[in-house]
């Protein structure tokens, strides 16, 4: 049976965004606040935390200047972290695309009748390192071509139109936010050396607390959560890279990690100490990983 109601939208979204929006406001005592549908103090807790760990909030608890900055941005806290740092990986220009894609509905369709002409038609666009930046390679394909030819091509590549027209509208929107917060539009040489690396990185830098370990085993276990997980079959990343990050989480009849990117512990690391802070983590295959790759590090500071 249905339920008479739906639950309040505040008991089903991530608070994270709610959270940075009240602290902006000045509102710190969250947990008394005079919400319609008061969220659970675990809820709120958890997005105290991950606010913390994405530096939008300080030890304190005070909403910080790139907090400030996050929230002016119409995004998922994890996502506003990745434009605005991106930056400094000298990519800006490429990551508002593929957070404009991310932001729109699934870009790529396979329609079951036709399951093999879509998946080699997503194969001319696809990056087997990066599902982020196969969205990127397919969007930056999409606004190549003259205007009145788009919509045949969607057609003959297995796009959706209408959600590459979304997906450009929300970059445009994104790229006047981030002129008014003076953020740097930068973009790198397509097919330079530093072009995918570059962008993994960027990626990672939002993504971190997302992150899956390959055991020896074969299998994913996610960071600190410890849950096995499987790539998506319909991710292109086939490598079974040692690392991965990854957008969402989806239930299904498996575990399965969606929008893949691989990743390096050395980036992990430097990119967010706090969060892989040995103290705090859980015993598992990765903790090893990490502990070497901070000997790494310690070394080649050293020198």
């Amino acid at each position: 049976d249905l339920q008479e109601t739906t639950y309040p939208e505040i008991l089903r979204s991530q608070m994270s965004n709610v959270v940075l929006t009240l602290k902006k406001l000045g509102i710190d005592d969250l947990v008394h606040f005079d919400y319609m549908d008061p969220p659970a103090p675990e809820t709120l807790m958890r997005a105290l935390e991950e606010l913390n760990y994405l530096g939008a909030l300080d030890d304190e608890g005070e909403i910080t200047d790139l907090g400030y900055q996050m929230s002016e941005l119409p995004l998922d806290p994890k996502m506003a972290k990745m434009l605005l740092s991106s930056p400094d990986y000298g990519c800006s220009d490429e990551i508002v695309s593929i957070v404009a894609c991310l932001s729109a509905p699934q870009i790529f369709l396979r329609p079951k009748e036709h399951a093999k002409l879509a998946d080699d038609a997503k194969a001319q666009f696809a990056n087997t390192e990066s599902d982020h930046i196969t969205l990127l390679n397919a969007f930056a394909a999409y606004s190549a071509v003259p205007e009145f030819e788009r919509r045949k091509w969607c057609w003959d590549n297995f796009l959706n139109e209408r959600s590459l027209q979304s997906a450009t509208s929300v970059r445009k929107q994104l790229t006047n936010i981030m002129q008014k917060l003076n953020v740097t539009l930068c973009s790198l040489e397509y097919g330079s050396t530093s072009y995918d690396t570059s962008i993994r990185m960027a990626v990672s830098n939002g993504t971190y607390m997302h992150v899956a370990y390959r055991q020896r085993s074969g299998q994913y276990l996610t960071v600190k959560d410890n849950q096995i997980v499987h790539v998506h079959p319909g991710s292109v990343v086939v490598s079974n890279p040692e690392w991965i990050v990854f957008e969402e989480f989806a239930l299904t009849t498996k575990n399965f990690i969606r929008t893949c990117t691989t990743t390096r512990v050395d980036w992990l690391i430097e990119m967010a100490p706090h969060y892989f802070d040995l103290e705090n983590f859980p015993e598992c295959e990765a903790k090893a990983e990490i502990e070497l790759a901070y000997r790494r590090l310690a070394k080649s500071q050293r020198k």
